[in-house]
């Protein structure tokens, strides 16, 4: 199935709580706002929250005569959503499964989901470089547009495991994008001032001594965390934030990959 789809992003971190999932949404709405057709896959299986990030909880995918049906979040059929959520009772129950069951699972969402045509398929994974990015990286083997986006948080700690997530991309020959820094700072909602509460420029730092593009800076905006589980883009919502200046110039800069023919 991933044939039809122009060209797959990676959203990748060797660290849990970053904020994979939120950039992960927050760019598949970006990039349907600016009028491409979109996937979003959801590989974290243990934890997986982007259908309750998307106001999606509830929903049910089917199966169709060529695959699964993503569940859709418009009825124009713009932005498309797979989560082994959706096959959940509960968003209280747990996934305990062993590595090999993982690893089919993530096949099947690979290479039975029926997309249709897409320019952009968005990969939510799960933290570290296991199960079940290895076999991600072996099903996108064939796919000819493939590249990864890496989230960090401003603390050294962070930064440490990004750079064991840098080391993987090499080894398997994905290539990077760039480095977004998420939680840099609080923006006051009202007078927009940042503050640092933890540090800031670990991910700038982190770009340059890995010869990357630095993607920009993500403060903690309690605008953007109250969009979370109303399915709605920062972009659109709050258009001057920081957040959707970052988000506006990365959809940009993927527009520019399509138009021309990369």
């Amino acid at each position: 199935m991933l044939e039809q789809v122009k060209q797959v992003i990676l959203v990748l971190s060797g660290k849990g709580g970053v904020g994979k999932s939120t950039v992960s949404t927050q760019l598949a709405l970006t990039l349907k706002e600016k009028g491409f057709k979109v996937g979003l896959l959801d590989i974290d299986l243990c934890g997986p929250s982007v259908p309750y990030i998307l106001n999606l909880e509830g929903k049910s995918i089917h199966q169709g005569p060529e695959g699964w049906i993503p569940v859709y979040l418009d009825p124009e059929q713009r932005l498309g959503v797979m989560s082994i959520g959706f096959l959940l009772n509960s968003r209280n129950d747990a996934v305990v499964w062993r590595g090999p069951k993982k690893s089919s699972m993530i096949k099947q969402f690979l290479e039975d989901v029926c997309w249709q045509d897409l320019d952009f398929l968005v990969i939510d994974t799960p933290p570290g470089t296991s199960d079940e990015h290895i076999t991600v990286m072996e099903n996108l083997r064939p796919v000819k547009n493939c590249a990864a986006i890496l989230v960090t948080t401003p603390q050294e700690v962070a930064i440490e495991d990004v750079r064991k997530e840098i080391t993987f991309c090499r080894k398997t020959g994905i290539p990077i994008m760039g480095i977004i820094e998420n939680m840099s700072g609080y923006e006051c909602p009202s007078c927009s001032h940042c503050t640092n509460i933890f540090s800031s420029g670990g991910g700038h730092s982190l770009a340059e001594l890995a010869k990357l593009p630095f993607l920009g800076t993500l403060p903690i905006d309690p605008r953007v965390g109250q969009l979370a589980g109303r399915g709605l883009p920062a972009v659109k919502e709050i258009p001057d934030s920081s957040t959707s200046k970052v988000f506006g110039n990365i959809v940009d800069s993927l527009g520019g990959l399509l138009s021309n023919g990369l």
